[in-house]
């Protein structure tokens, strides 16, 4: 085979590796998802799933069931434990005009991988242990184990989504650089009633600060879940001395069971490089360690699930010089060693009321749009632009790198979103003034769609019916808040590529300026 026909090797069917595998089955790259494991984890892992990650999932067509089975939260509840009063909780309803999911899940990881993976077009291969690989000039061999023996297998790349102790990074020889904390923490589930028999109110996802022991209380669907950190050296409290902490935060109730718990020490630590030659990428744990506070630790890995696959099939198709692999390393790095991983830090801090903590971004809207990923800008120009945090009282103009805002539209069909028209594609959005003909191309390529955003909703004898998508009150115009007469071209993963005046052709040279080819 060549290698534009061979599959995509994962390697890892955690959440970053599922979700890997149905970006790619999205873009229609084959692929092969490889687990040493006989099954998919049970252990008690990460339970709170952010915004962002709803609309990847949605772009990859298995939020609905997702959402069937979690719990929606659209509240993130603080309060000081010595006063057990809240401080400043996280009001989710600030971004209705900003997406789809104007919320928060929670869903336990061991319950959400099953989900993941039967919604790919095929099956996790299991029990197949990666023992060695080599990368040749146009593809990766693989060595593997498997339950009818060795095999091997050739792909024209290799994703590694194999965890904080990767043997693939070990075996390329990638150094981590960062720091494993002395401090450790517990997660533990409970069947408690606090909603009836011992009513507490609490906001289904609610951070207690303290300077001595802080916690967070999760809600699950069908269990309550608490995680404190434990001292440095200090030994697992055993299950008779763990419900007796619990109720050192919640009271005293009728009843409580505990269902399972697990210690996790606590990380920030980073690969110095993410991809080898182009044909090996580094995800999720595997690239960075991230302290799991604020959710940020399987979240910030959903965005490197974001990022990769669409490349992989720009280039898989020619559609895009080989070059376009290298944004994907640029862009995500960062945002892990300077954005996830010191937000995640200074949230710890802030949780035992130490110096360096986090402080609010500067409004409601801005928190929120933080605290959900919603606001991660990345640095698409290679020139260092990048960013975490909201900060500004009302949502400012967009710019390149800034994740679109997903507003709702009305096309010849109906009602669509942003974010809908660029689910495989690249879309080009020419804010102007319908009634004057503006010059819009009609959609002939598969790699690029265009469409004109106007408050006039366009005329029948326009022309421009079929690629015109009304905006009533310029709701959608005023969010984008670009200049009148203006093009955002934004790429399949959702985050603007460029901001142009509009001019004839200047999609399709924005388009060629981010993938080095020219419009198929």
């Amino acid at each position: 085979m060549t290698a534009d026909q061979l599959p995509v090797a994962v390697v890892g069917a955690g959440p970053i590796g599922l979700t890997t595998a149905l970006g790619l089955a999205h873009y229609g790259v084959p692929f092969v998802l490889l687990e040493e494991d006989a099954v998919l984890s049970s252990d008690t892992k990460a339970g709170t799933t952010l915004s962002r990650t709803l609309e990847i999932w949605n772009r990859y067509g298995c939020v609905e069931e997702i959402l069937a089975a979690a719990l929606r939260i659209d509240e993130i509840g603080d309060i000081d434990r010595a006063t057990n009063t809240p401080r400043a909780s996280v009001q989710l309803a600030e971004l209705v005009n900003d997406t789809q999911f104007p919320f928060v899940i929670n869903l336990p990881q061991q319950k959400m991988e099953p989900i993941l993976a039967a919604a790919l077009p095929q099956p996790v291969l299991t029990r197949h242990r990666l023992t060695s690989f080599e990368v040749r000039d146009d593809r990766v061999v693989l060595q593997l184990d498997t339950p009818d023996g060795p095999r091997e297998l050739e792909a024209s790349h290799l994703l590694a989504c194999d965890g904080g102790r990767s043997k693939i990074r070990d075996a390329l020889g990638v150094n981590v650089v960062g720091e494993t904390l002395p401090e450790r923490y517990m997660l533990i589930d409970v069947v408690v009633d606090l909603d009836v028999s011992n009513a507490r109110d609490y906001p289904y996802l609610a951070y207690f600060a303290d300077r001595s022991e802080w916690m967070v209380l999760i809600r699950q669907p069908d269990n309550w879940r608490f995680l404190f950190p434990l001292g440095p050296g200090a030994e697992p409290p055993g299950d008779e001395d763990l419900l007796v902490k619990v109720k050192q935060f919640i009271g005293e109730v009728d009843r409580i069971e505990l269902l399972g718990s697990v210690v996790y020490n606590v990380h920030h630590r980073v690969a110095e490089q993410w991809a080898v030659d182009r044909k090996v990428f580094l995800m999720g744990d595997a690239a960075h360690l991230i302290t799991p506070m604020w959710a940020l630790g399987l979240n910030t890995g959903a965005l490197d699930a974001s990022n990769l696959p669409w490349r992989l099939a720009w280039v898989l198709r020619g559609w895009a010089d080989a070059s376009l692999l290298d944004g994907y390393e640029q862009e995500q790095r960062p945002v892990a060693v300077n954005g996830s991983g010191e937000m995640a830090e200074a949230a710890r801090k802030y949780m035992s009321h130490q110096r360096g903590a986090v402080t609010a971004s500067g409004s409601d809207w801005a928190t929120a749009y933080t605290r959900t990923l919603l606001g991660v800008r990345l640095d698409v120009t290679g020139e260092g632009d990048w960013s975490m945090v909201a900060t500004t009282a009302e949502p400012p103009a967009v710019r390149a790198g800034d994740r679109a805002p997903d507003l709702a539209l009305q096309g010849p069909g109906g009602r669509v979103t942003i974010h809908d028209l660029c689910r495989g594609s690249f879309v080009a959005l020419y804010f102007t003034d319908v009634r004057r003909r503006p010059e819009v191309p009609v959609n002939d390529s598969p790699a690029l769609k265009h469409y004109a955003i106007s408050r006039w909703d366009a005329p029948h004898d326009s022309g421009l019916r079929d690629r015109a998508l009304f905006d009533p009150g310029s709701i959608a115009t005023n969010r984008y808040g670009v200049p009148p007469e203006s093009v955002v071209l934004v790429r399949p993963d959702g985050h603007i590529a460029a901001v142009a005046p509009l001019r004839a052709g200047v999609a399709a040279e924005l388009y060629r300026g981010v993938t080095g080819r020219e419009v198929p």
